[in-house]
């Protein structure tokens, strides 16, 4: 039995994620931040699929104990994981901190899934796959270190920025994490989904007709957004590939800008430090 977990599964990609994945025949674990409220969509997909092998289970990315009894649930219950996409995000209104002392963007998009990778790689085997959502925003991303964790941003607090700061990181964190997992034929690749028809580019501020005026020509309707995402969990086209920022079914060259970011270690080293009591010895050494 191969075991698909997707982050956000309830979300309007995760809903598309899930069903292609159900579809594969893989059992396939939606991890929701309301497990009762996606209970609903799970039994819908269950019919469309004909797949009754999807359940739900509650994480709280933005709370990292959540974060180590899902994974230590996935452990004893199934003792393997083929496919993981870090698909949830948020884009907070006003500044919010978690009960671990973080920025809630930063936690959510960023720490949450960089922790729950850590901690389900020991039970990966070889060809599994692992999927980060990140995003076209990530040019804007800076990573001012203290402020990135605690504030999610240096100075005054708008939510485009730490939201393109989490981005940033995600994507920073797939060009290490490749790097260092590659000898255990485990593969980890970025998606950018462009500008999608979510919860998070309906905004609902009063500037949001001028946005809708300005985005609507461009944006992608919830599959449109996860069908890179799909392709790099399933597609038999992509095998072994590893440690690319992709976009519309095509790698996007970043250049050294990103692939050898200054902060990159940095970044690993101190997010590594916040994750660090809830890792489990098994993952603490395979990275």
């Amino acid at each position: 039995m191969k075991i698909a977990i997707i982050t956000g599964a309830d979300g309007d990609m995760g809903m598309e994620e899930t069903r292609a994945m159900a579809q594969a025949g893989y059992h396939t674990i939606m991890a929701c931040y309301c497990p009762k409220k996606a209970q609903e969509k799970c039994e819908k997909l269950k019919k469309e699929t004909g797949n009754g092998n999807i359940e739900v289970m509650g994480i709280d990315l933005a709370n990292l104990q959540t974060v180590r009894n899902f994974a230590d649930t996935i452990k004893e219950r199934f003792g393997r994981v083929d496919r993981l996409m870090n698909n949830a995000g948020t884009l907070e209104t006003g500044q919010h901190f978690t009960v671990d002392g973080l920025e809630r963007t930063i936690s959510v998009n960023y720490v949450g899934p960089f922790l729950l990778t850590r901690l389900l790689l020991p039970l990966m085997p070889e060809g599994a796959r692992i999927v980060n959502m990140a995003s076209c925003v990530h040019p804007l991303g800076r990573l001012n270190f203290p402020h990135f964790f605690e504030k999610g941003c240096k100075g005054c607090f708008m939510r485009i920025w730490p939201y393109s700061n989490s981005k940033l990181a995600i994507t920073l964190f797939t060009f290490e994490l490749a790097k260092r997992i590659k000898k255990l034929g485990i593969t980890v690749n970025a998606v950018d989904p462009g500008i999608v028809d979510t919860g998070i580019i309906r905004m609902q501020m009063f500037f949001d007709p001028i946005t809708d005026l300005i985005f609507r020509p461009v944006i992608r309707t919830p599959l449109q957004g996860a069908d890179t995402a799909i392709n790099l969990l399933l597609s038999e086209d992509v095998e072994g590939q590893t440690g690319t920022f992709n976009r519309t079914r095509r790698i996007v060259s970043l250049g050294k800008k990103y692939t050898e970011h200054p902060q990159m270690l940095e970044l690993w080293q101190r997010t590594e430090q916040i994750v660090m009591p809830y890792l489990t010895d098994e993952a603490k050494s395979l990275t």
